[in-house]
């Protein structure tokens, strides 16, 4: 293992910052999409391993366009690594630098419980229920996308910050 810190994986400054947030909240924005298109389909339970598989993959995918995947942030020096950690906890970003596994995907999807019942309630009202389920989809889907994106800014920020030529 190097102690030297690879700093070209994470935005390298404010306006690099901002730019991978924007992007990364397009991101967001076209995943919801998908999940709320796939939420109005009426077939029981494909809108639930959609959106996991979903948004596993837009976890992943935020992580690493601020540099903050697990192997990314095992490349910082221990000084780092923790500042990365005490940043992500302190936003509530429990998927910062994390391997998103199923049983954090379904964790994190009961935090947001009372939505997800709404959303499958809704589905008993025959198409008025469907688009509605999708909105709730949406909605939800890019509350907590957009969340885990300003998490990673934030973490992305306190690195910057601490770092040795900045």
């Amino acid at each position: 293992m190097s102690t030297s810190t690879d700093w070209t994986l994470i935005p390298g400054s404010a306006q690099d910052i901002a730019q991978v947030r924007e992007r990364c909240r397009r991101l967001v924005r076209r995943r919801a999409m998908i999940s709320a298109g796939v939420s109005a389909l009426p077939i029981p339970g494909v809108d639930v391993m959609s959106d996991l598989s979903l948004f596993a993959l837009l976890i992943k995918d935020i992580n690493e366009a601020f540099g903050l995947t697990p192997e990314q942030i095992e490349r910082l020096q221990p000084k780092f690594k923790l500042i990365a950690y005490e940043v992500a906890v302190g936003m509530g970003g429990m998927l910062v630098g994390r391997l998103v596994t199923r049983e954090l995907m379904v964790s994190l999807l009961k935090r947001s419980g009372v939505k997800m019942l709404a959303k499958q309630a809704a589905r008993l009202v025959p198409l008025a229920g469907q688009l509605a389920s999708a909105a709730i989809g949406f909605t939800v889907f890019r509350q907590i996308g957009y969340q885990h994106v300003d998490a990673c800014a934030a973490v992305a920020r306190e690195l910057l910050v601490a770092r040795p030529d900045a």
